[in-house]
C-alpha cells in the first residue's frame, strides 16, 4: 500500500500534464485496471476499522467519496476499496446528458483548487442503476449512496418530476439517496434552496419515499446537499424544513461561486463552482449554524477543502458526523483517505 500511496506524487506531475477531464478519465481507467488486476484489492481491509452509526448506517469509517467524481457509478468497487467507509456516486439526471462545453474543468494548483462547470454530464438513469447493480461493494459491506439531480432542459418549476424520477429508479440500489439542489453548474438549481421552493420539493419527495418505503420494505434515508453560499435566513429555512419533511440528513456543503480566497490565481475567473481548501472555512460556517439550529443528534456530513487530517477533524468538530474528499483526493492520493481517518480516530 504504501509503495503505491508513494508513487502518486510522480503519477500527478504526470497526470496535471495533461487537460484536467482529460487526466480526471485516465485516473478512474487506471484505478479499475488495478482494481481488476488485485493490485488495490487489500487497501480497504488494511484501513483501521472506526465504525461509526449515522442515520442507521453503519459506516466502516466516516471518511467518504463525495459525488462528482465518479458520476455514472462505473468504478464503485474501484474507488471504495481506496479505504473509504462509504461512497457517494452521481449525480445522475433522469435522461443522459452531455453536460456544459469544453473545457470546463480548471486546476488551481497554488490554492489546490479546482473550478468545474460540468453540467451534470451522465449517461442517464437506465446505465447508472446498471452500473450500481454490477458493483460488488454493498456485498462487500460497504455503504453506498446515489446523489440525483434534474435534467438541465426539465423547467425549474418541473424539477420535482425529475428529482422524484430518479428517487424512484435508484431508492432499491441505495444505502441512502442524496438530493443535488446546490450545484451552480445547471441553470436556476440553487433556486430550489428557497423557503418556499424547498418546502414543496421536499413535500413531493417525502411522499414519494414513503411510497418506495412500502413498496420494498425498506427506508432509505434522504439527504440534501446544500450550497456554501447560503444567507443565515437560508440556513434557518434549511434547518427547520429538512426534519419536518422527515429528511434523514444534510450534506454541507457544495462548490462555491465565491472567488475571494483566489483573486488573481489563474483561472480564478473561470465561471463554474469553486472546491477545495478555498471552501473549507465557508463549509465550517455552514456546519457550525446548522449544528447549532438543528441540535446534537441531526446527521451533517461535512464536505468542502479538505486537504489533509487536520481539516478532517475540523469538520468533525464544527459539528459534523462524518465526512467527504474529492478534490483533496486530486491533489493528495489516496494516502490522504488513511490520514484522515487516523485523524478523526484521534479526537
Amino acid at each position: 500500500m504504501s509503495i503505491l500511496f508513494q508513487a502518486y506524487p510522480l503519477a500527478r506531475a504526470a497526470l496535471f500534464s495533461m487537460d484536467a477531464e482529460t487526466a480526471h478519465e485516465v485516473t478512474l481507467s487506471t484505478l479499475q485496471r488495478a482494481y481488476d488486476c488485485g493490485v488495490t484489492r487489500k487497501l480497504m481491509h488494511e484501513q483501521p476499522e472506526t465504525p461509526t452509526t449515522l442515520m442507521g448506517l453503519t459506516l466502516r469509517n466516516p471518511v467518504g467519496l463525495a459525488a462528482g467524481l465518479d458520476k455514472n457509478g462505473a468504478h464503485i468497487d474501484a474507488l471504495g476499496n481506496l479505504g473509504f467507509g462509504f461512497v457517494e456516486v452521481g449525480t445522475v439526471t433522469p435522461r443522459a446528458q452531455p453536460g456544459n462545453p469544453k473545457p470546463r474543468i480548471f486546476r488551481l494548483p497554488r490554492a489546490q483548487a479546482l473550478i468545474n462547470r460540468l453540467g451534470f454530464n451522465n449517461l442517464g438513469l437506465e446505465t447508472f442503476i446498471a452500473n450500481v447493480q454490477r458493483s460488488q461493494w454493498r456485498q462487500q459491506g460497504g455503504i453506498l449512496g446515489l446523489n440525483i439531480g434534474k435534467n438541465a432542459d426539465t423547467p425549474i418549476e418541473r424539477a420535482a418530476d425529475d428529482y422524484v424520477l430518479g428517487l424512484a429508479g435508484v431508492y432499491p440500489h441505495a444505502d441512502y439517496v442524496t438530493v443535488n439542489i446546490s450545484s451552480p453548474n445547471t441553470k436556476n438549481l440553487r433556486a430550489l434552496q428557497g423557503e418556499d421552493e424547498l418546502a414543496a420539493l421536499l413535500a413531493q419527495l417525502r411522499d414519494k419515499r414513503a411510497e418506495l418505503a412500502d413498496q420494498h420494505q425498506r427506508h432509505v434515508p434522504l439527504l440534501v446537499k446544500i450550497a456554501p453560499d447560503l444567507t443565515d435566513a437560508q440556513i434557518d429555512a434549511i434547518a427547520d424544513l429538512l426534519p419536518r419533511h422527515g429528511i434523514d440528513g444534510v450534506i454541507a456543503t457544495n462548490t462555491t461561486l465565491s472567488r475571494d480566497a483566489v483573486t488573481g490565481l489563474p483561472h480564478a475567473e473561470e465561471a463554474g463552482g469553486l472546491s477545495g481548501p478555498p471552501v473549507h472555512e465557508l463549509s465550517l460556517g455552514v456546519i457550525a449554524k446548522l449544528r447549532q439550529r438543528m441540535g446534537t443528534d441531526y446527521p451533517i456530513i461535512g464536505v468542502g477543502g479538505i486537504v489533509s487530517g487536520k481539516q478532517a477533524r475540523e469538520k468533525i468538530a464544527a459539528g459534523a458526523n462524518a465526512v467527504q474528499v474529492y478534490t483533496g483526493l486530486i491533489y493528495r492520493g489516496p494516502a490522504l483517505v488513511s490520514e484522515c481517518v487516523q485523524a478523526i480516530r484521534g479526537m
